[in-house]
């Protein structure tokens, strides 16, 4: 199985629609659990306590934690899909976490089995979550060799 933890929720239709897509798309390879925390607006140190006090809530240590953030390791589709189906055949679940617009709390950081970046630019935490799910569905179809345009 796999989660997403992620800080707020989509606002944009078009965004909405490419996550049902994705999300039925992946239906076919693995069980999907998306988890929308509520971002905060208090000063950024507050902020983040809160955030990291719900991630830590909905967050299983015995699932393989996964954290997106700009500091840590890149990978191409392929080397991604190759961590995937590494990961998956060690742990049955795995979380990947996506941070609100002011990152994610140092705690969290600590306690990750895996920081990954996906570029050096900053995105839309909302946008980002297309992203993401892309890149999963990406690796589900390099590791069955399936066609997925390039």
């Amino acid at each position: 199985m796999i989660k997403i933890i992620c800080i707020g929720k989509i606002k944009e239709e078009y965004l909405k629609e490419a996550i049902l897509e994705y999300t039925k798309r992946l239906s076919k390879y693995t069980k999907l659990e998306i988890i929308e925390l509520p971002d905060k607006d208090y000063d950024i140190k507050k902020t983040l306590e809160v955030e990291r006090d719900s991630i830590l809530n909905k967050l299983n240590k015995s699932d393989y934690n996964i954290l997106l953030d700009i500091e840590g390791n890149a990978y191409n589709s392929i080397e991604f899909s190759k961590e995937l189906d590494k990961i998956r055949n060690q742990n049955s679940n795995i979380t990947f976490i996506i941070g609100g617009s002011n990152g994610v709390h140092e705690d969290i950081k600590k306690i990750v089995n895996e920081r990954i970046s996906f570029s050096k630019l900053t995105f839309p935490h909302q946008l980002f979550r297309v992203m993401l799910l892309e890149q999963i569905y990406r690796s589900f179809k390099i590791l069955n060799n399936e066609e997925y345009h390039k």
